[in-house]
């Protein structure tokens, strides 16, 4: 989601994690669909397939990861909504968002 929504805001967005799924869960496609967001394209992605020295700023979202390799500028501490009910995606979606326009 949060790939989606900073491309959607116009930043440059990579998202990847250190255990990511095969496929992009249905309530995040359903959440951002909602409010017009196309995540067409985008699929999970492990953290060693970027190189971290191409951005400005890595945010990680929480849940606990460590990347001893990547320097990480900040940690949103947010709790990981896969396997939650859909209303916990929107609130995730929201605070995601919220989140971005602060950096923006």
């Amino acid at each position: 989601m949060a790939e989606a929504l900073a491309r959607k805001m116009g930043h440059q967005s990579f998202s990847a994690g250190t255990k990511p799924g095969t496929e992009v869960s249905e309530n995040a496609i359903s959440v951002l669909d909602e409010i017009g967001v196309d995540i067409s394209g985008l699929s999970p992605k492990n953290i060693d397939s970027f190189d971290s020295l191409n951005f400005d700023k890595i945010i990680s979202m929480g849940c606990g990861v460590e990347c001893p390799n990547i320097t990480i500028h900040e940690d949103w501490g947010l709790e990981d909504p896969v396997g939650r009910e859909i209303e916990f995606f929107r609130k995730t979606r929201d605070l995601i968002f919220q989140l971005l326009s602060e950096i923006s």
